[in-house]
């Protein structure tokens, strides 16, 4: 008999990464890791020049099709978020890393002087403050020795009074994130070491004090966990969550009347109107016209939805599409390097340095909404993630059309996809729509709504 040889059927990616007895029931993955196809150290290695300049281009394409391997996923997940410029050395990173760490280490002893708890290897899951700032717990009290239990709580008799609104504001942040992080998948092994869980929280409140229009919102300690687990550095994770923040953080941004993801559902809205005509006439019949039901994947970007290394090889992907090398500049305000190579090196590699996605966006010139203009560091027209969700529901319009009488009915469906979504053809049909949306824009002449990815 002939030998048969059969593929290599890879490693599942959630192997990398030990589940909890008893958690097993969750999302299954769909993703493998396979040699030749996803992007290995070696063949990572190999794209760097002797001084540490990346050849990023000879990345994008592995990444998109067969992710990156585990063991180097954090430093190359620096390159694709912008935190490095890949035509950078090796030192100029280092120096830069470096500039940071020691940034990073003055915001949290700026936040311990104000609550001694972040950096104390424990947190907090109470309210340590009211709203007019009267301090209602003794924060050296059962901080986090317990997550599943919160801490006692003194008597309502005001000890203190903070008066800066600034701080009130942080403070009372602070038990949000502390109730958030021991949520945040409770599944994985790596949270149930008490000090994963205190890094994870002190991340998320030095960066609300960081970021003090966003501060903290629901759903950012589950942006934030996949960094500290990739980069053993907490300053390296934090910066890392920062920048993927650049792109996101607009979502968080609340008023009195409105939630920033609002604008990407409008988006979605717009491009199903465009793509499915008749879906959209249907959810907008059933009281969907909002598009609130889309609310968590854009918010989470799938976390839900998928195993916890699918979801990380999807965002991988979405990054790889999207890479602009022209990010970390308008991030950094192009002062942080200054290689005499850049522009020759840019010239030679052209388009190719740029992510799949970014490519189609450049070729079809997309057009700005009059009156509009990009922000710095926005990546594209559109994010991806909008057509990532606008594939779900391409993949539910017939159970979408024949089935729901109610958005009850909608949600039911679209949850179903738990466990059950391929994040590979999730994405190929995203990159499908994406096309049929720009051919149908420029034909009918809609113009694209500029979704800006950072706001200012």
């Amino acid at each position: 008999m002939m030998n048969i040889l059969r593929k290599d059927p890879g490693l599942p990616t959630d192997s990398f990464y030990e589940v909890r007895a008893g958690f097993s029931d969750g999302p299954k993955t769909n993703f493998r890791i396979k040699a030749g196809k996803t992007l290995s150290e070696k063949r990572w290695r190999a794209s760097f020049t002797d001084e540490g300049c990346l050849d990023i281009g000879r990345c994008l394409s592995r990444i998109y099709h067969g992710g990156i391997h585990p063991s180097i996923r954090g430093e190359v997940w620096e390159i694709l978020l912008g935190c490095y410029d890949h035509k950078s050395t090796f030192e100029e990173r280092e120096q830069i890393r470096q500039r940071r760490r020691e940034q990073y280490a003055e915001l949290k002893e700026s936040c311990s002087r104000m609550f001694p708890t972040v950096g104390s290897g424990k947190f907090i899951t109470a309210r340590v403050i009211t709203a007019n700032g009267d301090l209602i717990q003794d924060p050296n009290v059962d901080l986090g020795t317990n997550p599943e239990k919160p801490p006692t709580l003194q008597s309502q008799e005001t000890v203190a009074r903070e008066h800066d609104k600034e701080i009130i504001q942080w403070k009372l942040a602070l038990h949000q994130i502390g109730l958030d992080v021991v949520r945040t998948d409770r599944t994985l092994m790596f949270y149930e070491k008490q000090e994963n869980l205190a890094k994870l929280w002190d991340i998320l409140a030095v960066y609300a004090w960081f970021d003090k229009d966003v501060g903290y919102g629901q759903g950012m300690s589950d942006l934030c966990s996949p960094m500290i687990m990739l980069l053993e550095d907490e300053a390296d994770a934090f910066w890392c969550f920062e920048r993927l923040m650049r792109r996101l953080r607009g979502n968080f941004r609340c008023t009195g009347s409105s939630v920033g993801v609002e604008t990407q559902l409008d988006s979605l809205a717009n491009v199903t109107q465009v793509v499915d005509p008749k879906l959209h006439r249907h959810l907008e019949h059933l009281g969907g016209g909002g598009y609130l039901f889309a609310f968590r994947m854009l918010m989470v970007l799938f976390r839900r939805e998928l195993s916890f290394g699918d979801s990380l090889y999807l965002w991988e992907m979405m990054w790889a599409l999207e890479y602009n090398p022209e990010l970390f500049s308008l991030y950094e305000g192009g002062d942080e390097t200054n290689s005499k190579s850049d522009t020759v090196r840019l010239k030679r590699k052209g388009i190719r340095q740029y992510g799949k996605y970014e490519r189609a966006n450049r070729k079809n010139q997309a057009r700005v909404k009059p009156g509009s203009e990009p922000e710095p560091g926005s990546v594209s027209p559109l994010p991806i993630s909008v057509f990532l969700v606008a594939s779900v529901l391409k993949d539910r319009s017939d159970k979408l059309l024949t089935e729901a009488r109610g958005l009850d009915d909608v949600v039911k469906i679209l949850n179903d996809i738990s466990g059950n979504m391929d994040a590979k053809k999730t994405c190929t049909e995203a990159m499908k729509i994406h096309k049929k949306y720009l051919k149908r824009q420029k034909r009918h002449s809609f113009h694209i709504p500029w979704l800006v990815s950072n706001a200012s």
